[in-house]
């Protein structure tokens, strides 16, 4: 492929870790269930095409999300795939149980910035979610997992609107002081803009949480996901949560539409001499055939403008 054109910026990353979450983020709310063995296919291919980190599933109880209920049925199969990173989400110490007993070692915890989300996703309020985290991080760390803390709402409420960033970094400390490893940002109603991202960051580094904790998740319901995700990287960030395809939303906040598109995503870091380490036309190939599988057409502007191309 000739393009894009490389033209590096300056005081940007040489390498980004793309944080691939396609295949719990992005299929979580699917009306349909999706097969287990579909699923594991889309992870096998994502790896494929050179995704290192890749979130598998997640195991919260089967009555709050019903698509990822084969969680111990799906993890096994992917015990084949050597050098990828499988994290998977755990909403409290059952389901880190639950996890362990498979043989995972990176686990992600989901907290809120935000009473009202926190109310709506985990049924208790901010400090109650950060007690209920806490035993499972610690745990975790015994077992010397990695653990990733998600923080949601970070720039935006859909009931209690903007989100002040001392909120958000007062909970994001927590996080990083139970044990988190890594800390993934995330605008979950899509509503950030750059110079908003690039405070929080500031902020989070004056109080002592160091941009190399630290990563970045953006959806694109108002069209910023790129905007904010280059501003993050212009601080310095270096993860960078995106889904294949553009797949997801968040079953608790329905104002919140698909993930960053991981196509759009490369294109994006390719044209800017980023290394990535993804092959962008196997990337795309998998974000058609699951595309086939759902039904639908992607909705990430890349993968269909390479289609286009190619048929």
């Amino acid at each position: 492929m000739t393009l894009p054109m490389v033209v590096p910026a300056q005081d940007l990353p040489a390498r980004v870790r793309i944080h691939e979450v396609g295949a719990r983020d992005g299929l979580q709310n699917e009306k349909s269930v999706v097969p287990t063995e579909v699923k594991a296919e889309f992870v096998h291919r994502l790896a494929a095409a050179g995704l290192t980190t890749i979130e598998a599933t997640s195991f919260v109880h089967p009555k709050w999300v019903p698509q990822l209920a084969d969680a111990e049925a799906l993890f096994p199969l992917l015990g084949d795939l050597d050098g990828v990173a499988l994290p998977v989400l755990v909403p409290n110490e059952r389901g880190l149980d639950r996890a362990l007993a498979l043989g995972a070692h990176r686990i992600a915890v989901f907290a809120s910035a935000t009473e009202s989300f926190a109310k709506a996703n985990l049924n208790r309020t901010v400090d109650e979610s950060l007690a209920m985290f806490e035993p499972v991080v610690t745990r975790a760390k015994e077992h010397k997992a990695h653990v990733r803390g998600y923080l949601s709402m970070c720039f935006g409420d859909p009931w209690e609107g903007a989100v002040p960033v001392h909120q958000v970094v007062r909970v994001a400390k927590a996080l990083v002081h139970m044990g988190c490893d890594e800390l993934s940002l995330g605008d979950t109603i899509g509503v950030a803009t750059p110079a908003h991202v690039q405070t929080l960051l500031a902020e989070l580094n004056e109080e002592g949480v160091p941009t190399s904790s630290l990563a970045v998740h953006f959806h694109d319901t108002y069209g910023q996901a790129l905007s904010n995700t280059l501003a993050a990287l212009q601080h310095g960030v270096s993860t960078v949560d995106a889904s294949a395809g553009g797949l997801g939303g968040c079953p608790y906040a329905k104002s919140a539409t698909g993930n960053l598109a991981t196509e759009d995503l490369v294109w994006m870091l390719q044209g800017l001499g980023i290394d990535t380490g993804v092959d962008l036309g196997l990337l795309t190939a998998t974000s058609v055939w699951m595309a086939g599988q759902l039904g639908r057409p992607s909705p990430s502007r890349t993968v269909r403008a390479l289609s286009h191309q190619e048929s």
